[in-house]
């Protein structure tokens, strides 16, 4: 019995070291959890407004990213056009600096020199310096699988899992690069919505991950709310009654405007009214696409536990307008309508509901994804990191007043008629309105203070065109008053912007002490 009653109380005493021992092992898996680097996901649309309620129809992502954490009121497009702006997104650097300055092979948009040069320092490259696992899915660049410049088989540089749409945004009948393989897809929406492509994709990639996996990065980038406009069948009959917004400067002549503007017909035209009503529709259907993968993406980390170590952007290219200065379609000039976006990020430390009013930029967003996963941003952005005013332990006592806006304008050399020798466009619809020329060029300071909140912009045409916009008082910006300002104020404003048109780096991130 003795010898007996001996063995179950060593065995006891075993079991309880035993215990104590996974109890041990468990406390240093959850330290080394707690020092795991982030999971990031950046979440970005294309031509997705602020200013027509773009984010309204997008219910789940404004409850699970924006209520879950911090909705900036004031991000900014440095460049009103896919592209260009996409091209600063992934490097943090205006147009200026990493040339791709539009749509064009020719405007360097994914031409062999933006892969020789600014394509190989992107957020991509650096994560996968910091050990991440890198997925991509969607609308990359608009000239991306062109046949000058590698085609399908072209991998940028950081990228793991790799699926690229070929060209512009599209929702049927479009080829595919998948980790450099050529996938070709049709018009069968159970086979080939590419909204639902990219879901599924994302959907893929996240059930591979685990709490113990090395931490990953992920770009989800849509065709939502880009022409042609084509909703999932189920969504088909949304917002049928739902009605355009139609601020002050709806069909409304641009008289005092730089000639783009000036020589759109006022007012427009039956065809142009009721295009603008049903495009307005057929946007907002076709985000309730990524409000579902949204969803999915978000249910998906939480059932896997990775919530929590999680941080989720998004963000759209650029902004549009519909009428907006008789307009009918487009992007692509200096107003608000066409470079606010929306930006919304969720994730550790972030306060829930939880809003931000500084100017912030897409240039921003690169410097941001760096200094996430814990390492310094590049001294040679453009940008600056959010994480000061995103994490309260970070908050700064300084950010920036202003901000750059440039573009460089598209055409054709033929034009067509009515718009000769200026227009880009090869097609009209719904009217023949010129929606941009070489000379609708031009850089803009926008200046966002507790004390001013303005816009100033120089073309770069024969008029030498200037626009000034006091949007505190003019907030549709219907009035250019640069003819009524001061001599003084007019020079250091032009001063400040040939500053701000040939920065580079440190010398682009002027700030201000907070009041």
């Amino acid at each position: 019995m003795e010898f007996g009653l001996v063995h179950i109380l060593l065995g006891l005493v075993s079991f309880l070291l035993f215990l104590d021992g996974c109890r041990s092992q468990k406390k240093a898996f959850r330290k080394d959890q707690s020092d795991k680097k982030p999971n990031i996901i950046f979440i970005l649309t294309d031509d997705q407004d602020v200013t027509m309620n773009g984010i309204t129809p997008m219910k789940q992502t404004q409850k699970l990213i924006g209520d879950a954490g911090m909705t900036f009121t004031n991000m900014f497009a440095s460049t009103p056009i896919c592209c260009p702006s996409r091209s600063s997104i992934l490097t943090g650097n205006y147009i200026h600096n990493h040339n791709a300055v539009n749509n064009t092979i020719q405007g360097h948009c994914s031409s062999t020199e933006w892969q020789n040069g600014p394509e190989k320092n992107t957020f991509a490259a650096h994560l996968k310096a910091e050990n991440y696992t890198t997925f991509f899915a969607g609308k990359y660049l608009n000239q991306y699988g062109n046949k000058h410049s590698g085609g399908h088989e072209h991998i940028p540089p950081g990228w793991d899992w790799w699926t690229a749409l070929l060209f512009n945004s599209v929702y049927y009948n479009y080829s595919l690069s998948v980790n450099g393989t050529l996938e070709t897809h049709g018009d069968d929406y159970q086979k080939d919505y590419l909204t639902d492509i990219i879901n599924n994709k994302s959907v893929e990639f996240l059930e591979m991950q685990h709490e113990d996996s090395v931490p990953f990065f992920m770009m989800i980038s849509t065709p939502a709310c880009h022409s042609p406009y084509e909703a999932a069948p189920q969504y088909a009959n949304n917002f049928t009654k739902q009605k355009l917004p139609k601020d002050p400067s709806y069909n409304t002549h641009a008289k005092d405007k730089h000639w783009i503007l000036r020589q759109a017909p006022t007012p427009m035209s039956n065809a142009s009214l009721q295009f603008t009503s049903d495009v307005f529709k057929k946007r907002w259907r076709t985000l309730l696409s990524v409000d579902d993968i949204v969803v999915n993406v978000v249910n998906l980390l939480k059932a896997k536990s990775l919530l929590d170590s999680t941080y989720i952007i998004f963000s759209s290219d650029n902004g549009f307008h519909l009428g907006q200065f008789s307009l009918p379609n487009d992007k692509r000039q200096l107003y608000e309508f066409d470079i606010r976006v929306p930006l919304m990020i969720r994730g550790p430390g972030i306060k829930a509901k939880s809003v931000n009013h500084d100017p912030v930029v897409t240039i921003d967003i690169m410097p941001t994804i760096v200094h996430l996963t814990g390492a310094t941003p590049p001294s040679n952005v453009d940008g600056t990191s959010l994480l000061p005013l995103l994490l309260p332990g970070q908050k700064t006592s300084t950010w920036r007043e202003d901000f750059l806006v440039e573009y460089r304008g598209e055409y054709s050399p033929e034009g067509y008629a009515g718009c000769p020798h200026t227009e880009f466009l090869n097609t009209c619809y719904p009217n023949c309105v010129c929606e941009d020329g070489y000379n609708n060029t031009y850089t803009c300071i926008r200046k966002i203070t507790e004390k001013e909140n303005t816009m100033f912009c120089q073309f770069s045409d024969s008029e030498n065109f200037q626009e000034f916009y006091n949007l505190t008082a003019d907030p549709y910006q219907l009035s250019n008053i640069a003819s009524k300002l001061q001599p003084g104020y007019l020079a250091s404003l032009a001063d400040r912007l040939i500053t701000l048109s040939v920065c580079k780096g440190a010398t682009c991130r002027k700030v201000l002490p907070r009041i």
